[in-house]
C-alpha cells in the first residue's frame, strides 16, 4: 500500500510542478534568507577549488536545498500510513543528510587534492614578488589577477576593489585569507600587508624576507609531494609482497594436498 501511495504522490507532485502549481525553485527563492543560514562558510571555496570560477556556488547550493526538500517529501509519502513524530523526524534527518552529501563529497575532493591546491598560493606569490619589485603592492596585485590561478581570481578582485575604495587597513587581506583557507594563507597575507606599508628605502629588505618565506612554502610543498610519492611506492611494494606471499602460500598448500592425496 505504501508503494502505491508513494507512486501516486510522486505523480501528483510531477503534474503540479509541470503545470506550475508548485515550484521547488520558487519556494527556495522566496525563502532564500532562511536557507542561506544553512550554507557552510567554506562552501564557495570548495566549489572554486573543484570547478573553478566559472561555476556559481549559490546555484549549486540551491540544488542541494532542492534535493533535500524532495527527499523529505518522498520519505513522507513512504511513511504516510504511519506518520508520527519519530517518522517525521526521520524524514527531516534523511533530507538533511542528502543536503549535506554534496558538501561532504566536494570537501573530500579538496582533501584528496589538498597539496596541489595548497601549492598554488606560493607559486602565485612568487610571480607577485616580481611585480612588487616594480610596482606598489595594490598595483602589483591588480596586474597579477589575470595570470593568477582561477581559484584565487575572484577573491583577489574583491581585495583590490576594497583597497581602491579607500580601505588601507589589514582587513581586506585578512578576509582574503579567511576566504581561501589554504596553507599559511593568513601569514602570507599579513606579510603582504606589511610590505604594502613599508617605506621605499626598506622595500628591498622586506622583499628579501618575503621571498625567503615564499621559498620555504614552495620547499614544503615539494617535500609533501615527494613524501606522498614515497608513501604510494611503499604501499604498492607492500601490496606486491603480500600478494606474492599469499600466492606462494597457496601454491605450497596446494602442493602439500596433492602429495597427501597421492
Amino acid at each position: 500500500m505504501a508503494i502505491e501511495i508513494l507512486i501516486i504522490g510522486l505523480i501528483i507532485l510531477f503534474v503540479m510542478n509541470y503545470t506550475g502549481r508548485i515550484s521547488a525553485n520558487r519556494f527556495i527563492a522566496d525563502n532564500e534568507v532562511y536557507f542561506r543560514k544553512l550554507k557552510e562558510d567554506d562552501w564557495d571555496f570548495y566549489v572554486r577549488a573543484k570547478y573553478g570560477e566559472g561555476v556559481n556556488g549559490d546555484i549549486l547550493f540551491n540544488k542541494r536545498i532542492r534535493n533535500g526538500l524532495i527527499t523529505i517529501v518522498v520519505l513522507v509519502f513512504c511513511f504516510i500510513s504511519k506518520l508520527n513524530y519519530v517518522t517525521i523526524l526521520f524524514c527531516f534527518i534523511g533530507g538533511f543528510l542528502v543536503f549535506k552529501l554534496d558538501y561532504f563529497n566536494i570537501k573530500k575532493y579538496y582533501k584528496a587534492h589538498l597539496h596541489e591546491i595548497n601549492s598554488m598560493l606560493p607559486h602565485y606569490l612568487k610571480s607577485l614578488e616580481i611585480l612588487i619589485q616594480h610596482y606598489t603592492v595594490p598595483v602589483a596585485i591588480g596586474k597579477s589577477i589575470n595570470d593568477a590561478p582561477a581559484i584565487f581570481r575572484e577573491g583577489l578582485q574583491d581585495l583590490i576593489n576594497e583597497i581602491n575604495a579607500g580601505n588601507d587597513k589589514i582587513d581586506p587581506y585578512v578576509r582574503f585569507a579567511r576566504e581561501y583557507p589554504v596553507r599559511d594563507s593568513m601569514r602570507m597575507m599579513r606579510l603582504l600587508y606589511r610590505l604594502s606599508l613599508g617605506r621605499q628605502e626598506h622595500k628591498q629588505d622586506q622583499l628579501l624576507a618575503f621571498s625567503k618565506t615564499i621559498s620555504n612554502l614552495q620547499q614544503k610543498a615539494r617535500e609533501t609531494r615527494y613524501k606522498e610519492r614515497l608513501e604510494k611506492m611503499e604501499s604498492k611494494t607492500m601490496s606486491m609482497l603480500i600478494t606474492t606471499g599469499l600466492g606462494v602460500m597457496i601454491l605450497l598448500i596446494f602442493a602439500v594436498l596433492m602429495l597427501m592425496g597421492m
